[in-house]
Protein backbone atom coordinates (compact mmCIF):
# COMPACT_ATOMS: atom_id res chain seq x y z
CA UNK A 1 0.00 0.00 0.00
CA UNK A 2 1.29 3.45 -0.88
CA UNK A 3 2.15 5.12 2.33
CA UNK A 4 0.53 8.67 1.04
CA UNK A 5 -2.67 6.75 0.94
CA UNK A 6 -2.85 6.10 4.68
CA UNK A 7 -4.01 8.94 7.68
CA UNK A 8 -1.67 11.52 8.13
CA UNK A 9 -2.78 11.43 12.39
CA UNK A 10 -1.10 9.11 14.32
CA UNK A 11 -3.54 6.53 16.20
CA UNK A 12 -4.02 6.70 20.02
CA UNK A 13 -1.68 3.72 20.88
CA UNK A 14 -3.32 3.51 24.30
CA UNK A 15 -6.81 3.52 23.01
CA UNK A 16 -6.60 1.17 20.70
CA UNK A 17 -5.32 -1.29 23.41
CA UNK A 18 -7.90 -1.02 25.61
CA UNK A 19 -10.04 -1.22 22.47
CA UNK A 20 -8.98 -3.67 20.40
CA UNK A 21 -5.20 -5.54 20.87
CA UNK A 22 -4.77 -6.11 24.51
CA UNK A 23 -9.01 -5.93 25.22
CA UNK A 24 -10.41 -9.75 26.42
CA UNK A 25 -13.35 -11.57 26.72
CA UNK A 26 -13.97 -11.89 30.26
CA UNK A 27 -14.66 -15.09 32.23
CA UNK A 28 -14.05 -13.66 35.94
CA UNK A 29 -13.89 -10.07 37.78
CA UNK A 30 -12.43 -8.53 40.51
CA UNK A 31 -14.28 -7.31 43.12
CA UNK A 32 -14.54 -3.62 42.31
CA UNK A 33 -17.51 -1.93 41.99
CA UNK A 34 -19.17 -0.08 39.11
CA UNK A 35 -20.54 3.12 39.48
CA UNK A 36 -24.13 3.79 38.13
CA UNK A 37 -22.85 7.47 36.44
CA UNK A 38 -20.67 5.20 34.86
CA UNK A 39 -22.91 3.26 33.48
CA UNK A 40 -24.68 6.57 32.09
CA UNK A 41 -21.67 7.62 30.84
CA UNK A 42 -21.16 4.87 28.34
CA UNK A 43 -24.99 4.78 27.26
CA UNK A 44 -24.45 8.47 26.73
CA UNK A 45 -20.81 8.04 24.27
CA UNK A 46 -22.67 4.93 22.64
CA UNK A 47 -25.56 6.51 21.67
CA UNK A 48 -24.57 9.08 19.55
CA UNK A 49 -23.16 6.31 16.91
CA UNK A 50 -25.28 5.53 13.84
CA UNK A 51 -28.22 3.38 13.29
CA UNK A 52 -30.74 3.54 10.01
CA UNK A 53 -32.74 6.76 9.99
CA UNK A 54 -31.36 7.14 13.79
CA UNK A 55 -34.44 3.92 15.03
CA UNK A 56 -31.83 3.28 18.30
CA UNK A 57 -33.74 -0.01 18.78
CA UNK A 58 -31.45 -1.20 21.75
CA UNK A 59 -32.87 -1.40 25.17
CA UNK A 60 -30.76 -2.40 28.15
CA UNK A 61 -31.46 -4.14 31.24
CA UNK A 62 -28.83 -3.82 34.00
CA UNK A 63 -28.86 -6.31 37.20
CA UNK A 64 -26.45 -5.08 40.03
CA UNK A 65 -27.36 -6.09 42.79
CA UNK A 66 -27.72 -10.08 43.69
CA UNK A 67 -31.32 -10.22 43.90
CA UNK A 68 -31.58 -8.61 40.25
CA UNK A 69 -28.84 -11.40 38.80
CA UNK A 70 -30.91 -13.76 41.08
CA UNK A 71 -33.91 -13.98 38.54
CA UNK A 72 -31.46 -14.52 35.68
CA UNK A 73 -29.51 -17.70 37.29
CA UNK A 74 -32.14 -20.04 36.06
CA UNK A 75 -31.75 -19.27 32.10
CA UNK A 76 -28.27 -19.03 32.24
CA UNK A 77 -26.18 -22.08 30.37
CA UNK A 78 -24.82 -24.09 33.37
CA UNK A 79 -20.99 -22.74 32.50
CA UNK A 80 -22.52 -19.06 32.46
CA UNK A 81 -23.73 -19.15 36.12
CA UNK A 82 -20.38 -17.94 38.11
CA UNK A 83 -19.51 -15.88 35.43
CA UNK A 84 -22.56 -13.83 35.64
CA UNK A 85 -23.38 -13.76 39.36
CA UNK A 86 -19.96 -12.40 40.25
CA UNK A 87 -19.82 -10.14 37.60
CA UNK A 88 -20.46 -6.37 39.11
CA UNK A 89 -22.66 -5.33 36.08
CA UNK A 90 -24.78 -7.70 34.08
CA UNK A 91 -26.58 -6.08 31.02
CA UNK A 92 -29.67 -7.99 28.73
CA UNK A 93 -29.50 -6.22 25.48
CA UNK A 94 -32.37 -6.81 24.40
CA UNK A 95 -33.88 -5.06 20.69
CA UNK A 96 -36.94 -3.11 21.16
CA UNK A 97 -39.10 -4.16 17.96
CA UNK A 98 -41.98 -1.19 18.84
CA UNK A 99 -38.31 1.13 17.67
CA UNK A 100 -41.09 3.00 15.46
CA UNK A 101 -43.46 4.68 18.08
CA UNK A 102 -40.26 6.72 19.09
CA UNK A 103 -39.15 7.77 14.96
CA UNK A 104 -41.17 11.17 15.44
CA UNK A 105 -38.94 12.42 18.29
CA UNK A 106 -35.53 10.53 16.88
CA UNK A 107 -36.46 10.82 12.97
CA UNK A 108 -38.40 13.93 12.53
CA UNK A 109 -37.89 14.81 9.31
CA UNK A 110 -39.58 12.58 7.75
CA UNK A 111 -42.63 10.32 8.47
CA UNK A 112 -40.55 7.26 9.78
CA UNK A 113 -42.91 5.63 11.94
CA UNK A 114 -45.76 5.46 9.02
CA UNK A 115 -43.07 3.81 6.90
CA UNK A 116 -42.65 1.00 9.13
CA UNK A 117 -46.14 0.78 9.94
CA UNK A 118 -46.51 0.58 5.95
CA UNK A 119 -43.84 -1.74 5.59
CA UNK A 120 -44.49 -4.08 8.94
CA UNK A 121 -42.42 -6.55 7.40
CA UNK A 122 -39.19 -4.27 7.76
CA UNK A 123 -39.42 -4.80 11.25
CA UNK A 124 -37.90 -7.31 12.60
CA UNK A 125 -34.39 -7.20 10.42
CA UNK A 126 -34.10 -3.38 11.11
CA UNK A 127 -34.68 -3.80 14.85
CA UNK A 128 -32.16 -6.29 15.28
CA UNK A 129 -29.84 -5.53 13.08
CA UNK A 130 -29.81 -2.09 14.54
CA UNK A 131 -29.76 -2.80 18.33
CA UNK A 132 -26.87 -5.38 17.55
CA UNK A 133 -24.89 -2.64 15.74
CA UNK A 134 -25.67 -0.85 18.67
CA UNK A 135 -24.66 -3.30 21.31
CA UNK A 136 -21.04 -3.47 19.44
CA UNK A 137 -21.20 0.40 19.88
CA UNK A 138 -21.67 -0.36 23.82
CA UNK A 139 -18.99 -2.36 24.33
CA UNK A 140 -16.19 -0.80 22.49
CA UNK A 141 -17.48 2.34 24.76
CA UNK A 142 -17.58 0.48 27.66
CA UNK A 143 -13.89 -0.19 26.85
CA UNK A 144 -13.07 3.14 25.66
CA UNK A 145 -14.04 4.05 29.33
CA UNK A 146 -12.26 1.48 31.41
CA UNK A 147 -14.30 -1.15 31.76
CA UNK A 148 -14.06 -4.86 30.29
CA UNK A 149 -16.75 -6.84 28.87
CA UNK A 150 -17.68 -10.37 28.78
CA UNK A 151 -20.09 -11.02 25.93
CA UNK A 152 -22.51 -14.68 26.60
CA UNK A 153 -25.21 -16.24 24.09
CA UNK A 154 -25.06 -19.51 26.45
CA UNK A 155 -28.57 -18.82 27.95
CA UNK A 156 -32.12 -19.62 27.14
CA UNK A 157 -33.82 -16.27 25.50
CA UNK A 158 -37.19 -17.14 25.66
CA UNK A 159 -36.77 -17.59 29.56
CA UNK A 160 -35.07 -14.28 29.86
CA UNK A 161 -38.14 -12.44 27.90
CA UNK A 162 -40.18 -13.73 30.24
CA UNK A 163 -38.43 -13.15 33.37
CA UNK A 164 -37.62 -9.42 32.33
CA UNK A 165 -39.59 -8.49 29.19
CA UNK A 166 -43.14 -10.00 30.00
CA UNK A 167 -46.18 -8.12 28.00
CA UNK A 168 -43.37 -5.40 25.81
CA UNK A 169 -42.09 -5.58 22.73
CA UNK A 170 -38.61 -6.59 23.78
CA UNK A 171 -36.70 -9.68 23.18
CA UNK A 172 -33.72 -10.48 24.42
CA UNK A 173 -30.05 -10.45 22.23
CA UNK A 174 -27.30 -11.31 24.42
CA UNK A 175 -26.20 -10.71 27.87
CA UNK A 176 -23.07 -8.96 28.88
CA UNK A 177 -20.76 -8.81 32.03
CA UNK A 178 -19.36 -5.13 32.49
CA UNK A 179 -16.70 -4.68 35.67
CA UNK A 180 -12.67 -4.86 35.74
CA UNK A 181 -11.84 -8.38 34.54
CA UNK A 182 -9.77 -10.76 36.31
CA UNK A 183 -6.28 -11.39 34.07
CA UNK A 184 -5.90 -15.31 36.18
CA UNK A 185 -9.18 -15.92 34.59
CA UNK A 186 -8.19 -15.38 31.20
CA UNK A 187 -8.14 -18.46 28.97
CA UNK A 188 -5.46 -17.99 25.70
CA UNK A 189 -5.97 -15.77 23.10
CA UNK A 190 -8.11 -18.10 19.87
CA UNK A 191 -6.48 -17.54 16.27
CA UNK A 192 -8.59 -14.78 14.18
CA UNK A 193 -8.94 -15.30 10.80
CA UNK A 194 -6.30 -12.75 8.27
CA UNK A 195 -7.58 -10.11 5.73
CA UNK A 196 -7.12 -12.40 2.66
CA UNK A 197 -9.18 -14.93 3.55
CA UNK A 198 -12.40 -12.78 4.34
CA UNK A 199 -12.00 -9.58 2.58
CA UNK A 200 -12.29 -8.97 -0.82
CA UNK A 201 -11.83 -5.41 -2.84
CA UNK A 202 -13.32 -5.05 -6.26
Amino acid sequence: MDHRSLPSTQPDTGLLERMFTQARSQNGWLDRPVPNALIEQIHDLARLAPTSMNCSPLRITYLVTTEAKDRLRPALAAGNVEKMMTCPVVAIFATDFAFAERLPFLFPHTDGKGFFERNPHLVEDTAFRNATLQAGYYMLAARALGLDCGPISGFDAKAVDAIFFEHTQLRSNFICGLGHGDPSKLFARHPRLPFKEVCRIL
